[in-house]
């Protein structure tokens, strides 16, 4: 069984190839698994940008330096099972490589999901080693499985971050700005500050190209471009940045001054941007890591309630936006590379939802 992969270049991020290699045997305790489909976001530059901050490069290393897999999300059925309580013909919702296949090792077994216990994996962050069985989760959920592997990733980091801003009482912001609202990220994060009660003016920043369709979206108050920024009123704001454009970032300190209460780098949909290493005013730029307010919440509401609630939140943001929303699949090596190269780019809208599989077309039912 041949396992085709996709592998980008650490150092040079346009820089990929196509690698064939056969399937790994499995030791006892361990599974196989054909990756199906899998969605390519923003999000996954993101984690190749920061992959050797966090860890994401670590998850599904390659013995052939510099080269990489970027980390998807996306679903699988089990192929070959020598591990207990999970039996072949399962289907897995996670966190893969853009691959065909992977071998895994699963341990804390559960009727609904699984943790990945494969040795080199102890160390990372939890979050991303868990995987979920959805033969035992609700039909309207399996009904959507493009939309999950797409947007679920992005409107429950979304959540984190409302609920984040909630848990510290806005920071007591009066406005809230979002960067790159256009950004799946970033229009989530929108919705559910206002479904969390934020009583203050919602302002979504974008570029010219995608203020018409993020006004469509209806979940701002108001929409502003970059180059409108020394506009904004100087009052207390917290800044959500999805686009981690260091020069976008600095003018807007420098405009609110000690008005800026908070400042959280999420996203870097403009990833080749300048960065800006001098003190700004206001509130410090801090990296927002969605794990750490998920185990804060752990440990106040108890293990998995904020997910379930962000996943209830996303599914019904999905439904609400479905008509707006324009899904796309894509299949073989070379439709993911470009697909890739289009989302360095920043070619991709947050309209668009890309699905891609590296199976080959005669191998689907296989």
């Amino acid at each position: 069984m041949i396992t085709t992969e996709l592998w980008v270049d650490m150092t040079n991020l346009r820089n990929t190839k196509v690698v064939q290699t056969e399937a790994p045997e499995l030791s006892e305790g361990d599974i196989l698994v054909a990756v199906e489909k899998f969605a390519i976001t923003a999000n996954n530059v993101g984690y190749a940008v920061s992959g050797n901050i966090i860890g994401y490069w670590k998850y599904f290393p390659t013995d052939d330096q510099p080269w990489g897999k970027v980390t998807v999300w996306g679903m699988a059925d089990v192929l070959e099972s020598r591990c207990e309580g999970i039996q072949a013909g399962e289907r897995l919702y996670g966190f893969f490589p853009m691959s065909t296949h992977l071998k895994m090792t699963p341990s804390r077994v559960r009727d609904d999901n699984f943790i990945d216990g494969a040795a080199h994996r102890l160390e990372l962050p939890a979050l991303y080693n868990h995987y979920s069985r959805t033969k035992s989760e609700p039909i309207e959920l399996q009904a959507i499985e493009d939309a999950r592997c797409i947007f679920f990733p992005l409107f429950i980091t979304g959540y984190v971050i409302a609920d984040f801003l909630m848990d510290n009482e806005w920071f007591g912001a009066e406005q809230i700005v979002v960067g790159s609202v256009s950004s799946k990220t970033g229009y989530g994060l929108a919705a559910f500050i206002k479904a969390n009660g934020f009583q203050g003016n919602l302002i979504g920043m974008t570029s010219g190209r995608n203020k018409e369709f993020v006004e469509s979206l209806e979940l701002c108050d108001q929409i502003t471009t970059y180059d409108e920024i020394e506009g904004l009123n100087q009052v207390p704001t917290a800044f959500i940045d999805m686009a981690g454009d260091g020069r976008i970032r600095a003018r807007l300190h420098h405009h609110l001054g000690d008005n800026m209460k908070t400042s959280q780098i999420v996203g870097i949909t403009h990833w080749e941007s300048e960065q800006i290493n001098e003190k700004l005013p206001g509130s410090k730029p801090t990296f927002f890591f969605t794990p750490t307010q998920i185990e804060k919440r752990s440990k106040d509401w108890g293990p998995g309630v904020l997910e379930h609630k962000g996943y209830a939140a996303s599914a019904g943001l999905v439904m609400k936006l479905k008509d707006q929303l324009k899904l796309e699949f894509h299949q073989g090596g070379e439709a993911c590379a470009s697909i890739w190269a289009d989302m360095l780019d920043n070619k991709i809208s947050g309209q668009q939802g890309i699905m891609v599989s590296l199976q080959e077309k005669d191998e689907e039912n296989a």
